[in-house]
């Protein structure tokens, strides 16, 4: 897929960097966000194309199905069935296993995330930023969620500064992780792009949320 430039005004190295980052907190499949167009006024993420890479099951999805319609309290296999559907970049038919997962199961903070994420590549950005909110009431150092909601944030609603504060709390919860390293690449990109500061910001004042 042809991968446009942002519309904000990001510097092209910042860009090149982000695309590659896998934002599923469970899919090791999951595809960055994408946003086309040159208008900069943009503030919705494009739904993104299926993608050549793109594994849909559909014989395990139908005996999963069957499984979930006799066992009407199971969790796990209404989370197995979202991330076939997310897997198979189906996000529309992963966003309600993933809403009834979390319904059974309000507290897992890793099917909140992923439903958070399918809703932003459904181009429900707002309802993305929410459900990540509900993610870190349940968990305020998830640092996947962190790391997703300042990706959301940049992409979702080009705001710089709200990713800047969701990434530095990455950096301050665990400076020594992977999500740590990714969120410092995001920040050296957002300096490069604006050297006057916009990589700093005070708690409370970011954007989407």
């Amino acid at each position: 897929m042809k991968r446009d430039s942002l519309a904000f005004a990001l510097s092209g190295t910042f860009f090149g960097l982000i695309v590659g980052w896998i934002i599923g907190s469970q899919q090791a499949g999951a595809r960055p966000p994408q946003v086309t167009g040159s208008a900069p006024a943009a503030s919705t993420a494009a739904s993104p194309a299926p993608s050549a890479t793109a594994v849909f099951d559909a014989n395990r999805a139908t005996e999963l199905e069957r499984q979930a319609a006799a066992e009407p309290t199971n969790v796990n296999v209404r989370i197995e069935l979202g991330n076939i559907y997310f897997d198979g970049e189906r996000f529309a038919q992963a966003i309600p296993w993933y809403e009834a997962a979390v319904k059974l199961d309000p507290k897992n903070v890793n099917a909140s995330t992923d439903l958070a994420i399918a809703y932003y590549y459904s181009n429900q950005v707002d309802r993305a930023l929410a459900q990540l909110d509900t993610s870190l009431a349940i968990d305020p150092r998830h640092l996947k969620t962190l790391l997703n909601q300042g990706i959301v944030r940049a992409w979702g609603k080009q705001d710089l500064a709200g990713a800047a504060e969701s990434w530095q709390k990455v950096v301050a919860i665990a400076p020594d992780s992977d999500e740590a390293r990714r969120a410092k690449l995001g920040l050296d990109g957002i300096t490069s792009a604006h050297p006057a500061g916009a990589a700093t910001t005070a708690p409370g004042t970011g954007g989407g949320s």
